[in-house]
């Protein structure tokens, strides 16, 4: 299918679909698009609870009185039909239900067949390994646009690269390091989708090995990203310990497909922590966390401790920032720049679902389909929608290398 035809032509009933509006991101979710979404918007809530639904839209309405005829669509994450049926629906259909393991297939499977963009807050890598190798190829035949990981996981991190590699020197090796630091807390689905990640290290690494069989080649590039080593970082004046989290993985994916990246492209992504005691402790916190969640009662008991649907407070939200600073060389040149925001697993999250979903509703960009990170799917686009909401990208410093 030509798809410019795909794009331009396709009519539905929606422009884009929040499925999961009623967990506590996708509340938040729900009330930013409330806030922001353009005029004529034709937007929907969706999730399997309809009086939870129905309570969410009155919530909405007085934000916005335009909320109140709102249209809800009832529908189970598990019900291939139903769930075929809201994908054929829509122009964008985002997602927060998680773990994406568990109640996320059949969305990616039908959005991939019906040629709908789909965007999701996964973290898991198992989950998106397995998509790729299930739905990309169709995906690339119908147009549809899926792309994962569009809050707090990955978007500082994939955007920040993004957003530093164009401020250095084209056409040579580039090295970017992203230290992040937050003082936020944690929501219970957030937890849960963790703990899950962390149980499954046999499936994790087999589904990245078959997609390893699938990817093509980069003849005459090398990419790489890695969490690191644990290091004192001269540049932040902080102890870097690695982080296990999937925003590496998606940074080499966009170093992969974009050559403005380089001939041979580095990345690490570390935590940043001023005190070396502290660092200690966070190291051993980590490993017990993940020792842990491989004990079914014991990962039970942590999952109780913070229940799905719960998160933090307001005034604490309010208290919460996050920044991720970046070091680039390459070419002679060294770069410093910044992505900072607030509270990064709720409200900056739901902000970045949001303008994700919108921007590949509304906006000019790549002629590229399949499974796309941020940066190959929206880019610029993006970038700037994210300044003008808020989160900040900004050079520091730049110098000789």
């Amino acid at each position: 299918m030509n798809e410019q035809v795909h794009r331009t032509e396709r009519q539905r009933a929606h422009d884009l679909v929040l499925f999961g509006a009623t967990g506590f991101v996708g509340a938040l979710t729900a009330e930013y698009l409330a806030a922001h979404a353009p005029a004529g918007c034709r937007w929907a809530l969706a999730g399997r609870d309809l009086d939870k639904l129905e309570r969410l839209r009155e919530r909405l309405a007085a934000l916005d009185p335009a909320c109140a005829t709102l249209p809800l669509i009832r529908t189970d994450a598990r019900d291939a039909r139903a769930v075929r049926e809201l994908a054929a629906s829509t122009r964008v259909l985002a997602t927060t239900v998680g773990p994406y393991v568990w109640y996320g297939a059949e969305l990616v499977a039908a959005c991939a067949e019906a040629g709908t963009d789909y965007v999701d807050l996964t973290g898991e890598p198992e989950f998106i390994d397995r998509m790729y190798v299930a739905h990309d190829a169709r995906a690339r035949e119908t147009g549809a646009r899926l792309v994962h990981a569009c809050g707090f996981d990955s978007i500082p991190a994939d955007l920040g690269t993004y957003f530093t590699v164009n401020r250095l020197p084209a056409g040579v090796p580039l090295r970017v390091d992203g230290y992040m630091r937050s003082n936020a807390l944690l929501s219970g689905g957030t937890l849960a989708s963790g703990l899950t990640a962390m149980s499954r290290g046999p499936q994790t690494l087999a589904a990245a090995r078959e997609r390893r069989l699938y990817e093509p080649r980069l003849p005459g590039r090398r990419v790489r990203g890695s969490g690191g080593a644990p290091r004192f970082s001269r540049e932040t004046g902080a102890w870097a310990l690695p982080l296990p989290t999937l925003d590496p993985r998606v940074v080499a994916r966009s170093a992969a497909a974009l050559e403005r990246y380089g001939p041979d492209f580095r990345y690490r992504h570390y935590a940043a922590v001023e005190h070396l005691p502290v660092a200690v402790g966070a190291t051993a916190a980590v490993g017990a966390t993940v020792a842990l969640a491989q004990v079914p009662a014991a990962r039970r008991w942590l999952m109780s401790r913070w229940e799905p649907g719960r998160g933090p407070d307001a005034q604490r939200r309010a208290r919460s920032w996050f920044t991720v600073r970046f070091v680039g060389t390459g070419g002679g040149r060294r770069i410093f720049t910044e992505v900072s925001g607030g509270d990064p697993g709720y409200g900056e999250t739901a902000k970045m679902l949001a303008e994700s979903a919108l921007c590949l509703a509304y906006d000019a960009l790549p002629e590229a389909s399949g499974q796309l990170t941020t940066a190959v799917a929206m880019g610029d686009a993006l970038l700037d929608r994210l300044q003008k909401a808020g989160i900040r990208f900004r050079v520091a410093a730049e110098t000789a290398a």
